[in-house]
């Protein structure tokens, strides 16, 4: 089994899903106050069909929720993640 994670690669504005250490995927983000604005998501062609897309997005919503701010997701698969997935409801912030 490999080892998943994702990170905040502040510097980059982007959550990173790493596989093994390697970085397979990413969710590019924009800071306002109180809220991340996620505009983009992307895995990498190699490691699709693994649901790491999903890892991404609840791993990168449930840090989100840590850190007690708010979600805006421009990204069509966040909405679509955040639809299918209510308890991410209440993050919720209108752009």
């Amino acid at each position: 089994m490999s080892d998943i994670e994702v990170q905040d690669n502040a510097g980059d504005h982007r959550f990173e899903v790493l596989v093994d250490g390697e970085t397979a995927g990413k969710a590019v983000y924009q800071t306002r106050p109180g809220a991340i604005v996620v505009t983009h998501s992307e895995v990498d062609p190699r490691f699709r069909g693994q649901g790491l897309a999903s890892e991404l997005a609840r791993q990168t919503l449930d840090q989100i929720r840590a850190r007690d701010l708010k979600v805006v997701p421009l990204c069509p698969f966040f909405a679509r993640y955040v639809e299918q997935h209510p308890e991410y409801l209440d993050m919720v912030e209108e752009y």
